[in-house]
């Protein structure tokens, strides 16, 4: 049982969890310029009185502001429709809805982060690809004998290895870049009492799918590590 259970993970979960993961980060890194431009954002900032009178439950309108790794949208309240920025691994986001005495403090981290996503995303459908392969070579007759061979093993460990290190590592960065603004964003917000404007900014769901994403991603990275030194025991 233990044995049959082993395999379906190889064969079968760890792709799938695989191209899960793939597209959860991709999803993440392209939102909210080119999809979900209200849905997904990585940093949003929204009206609310939390701020400037936490005891009011009344509802309140305004400017809201949708940032991602790419670039931002925003819309001058919710009725309105969304303007996004043309997508740029160096973007400048539009800030242009919020009022004047909002705080200006929210800016894109170097460009250099979102440019190691795109690459840490090219290697994970390449290993998604050659993971898949490998996992299936059983099932493809003497083709599948091209993926047993060791060096396609390891270039492929090392591949999802590199691509999981360098998406993390960007996205980490990020969160802690916004993260940082968000803390000064609602502290200036709060230092101003009545008088400021009414918006609150926060970290948004679009980190949530990365976090699960990357785990989803472990498990397929740990597999072909795991066959690796299997590979290795065997020679030794």
């Amino acid at each position: 049982m233990i044995a049959g259970l082993s395999k379906a993970i190889n064969l079968y979960l760890a792709p799938l969890l695989s191209l899960t993961s793939f597209i959860l980060i991709l999803f993440s890194y392209l939102a909210p310029v080119f999809l979900f431009p209200t849905g997904v954002a990585l940093l949003t900032v929204s009206p609310s009185l939390q701020l400037t009178d936490a005891h009011s439950s009344q509802g309140v309108d305004g400017p809201s502001v949708f940032l991602g790794a790419l670039g931002s949208c925003t819309r001058a309240n919710n009725d309105a429709s969304v303007t996004c920025t043309a997508p740029t691994v160096s973007p400048h986001y539009d800030l242009s809805v919020l009022p004047s005495n909002a705080p200006d403090l929210l800016s894109a981290p170097t460009a250099t982060t979102p440019a190691f996503i795109a690459v840490s995303l090219a290697f994970t459908l390449i290993f998604f690809i050659l993971f898949t392969l490998t996992a299936l070579r059983g099932k493809m007759g003497k083709f599948g004998n091209t993926f047993d061979r060791p060096g396609v093993q390891r270039a492929t460990a090392w591949i999802g290895l590199l691509g999981f290190l360098i998406g993390i590592t960007s996205f980490l960065v990020i969160r802690m870049w916004f993260g940082k603004a968000v803390e000064d964003f609602n502290s200036d917000i709060s230092k101003e009492g009545s008088d400021a404007p009414q918006l609150i900014a926060g970290t948004s769901n679009g980190f949530i799918m990365v976090w699960v994403a990357y785990a989803f991603y472990a498990v397929p990275v740990v597999c072909s590590l795991a066959k690796l030194h299997v590979m290795a025991g065997g020679k030794a």
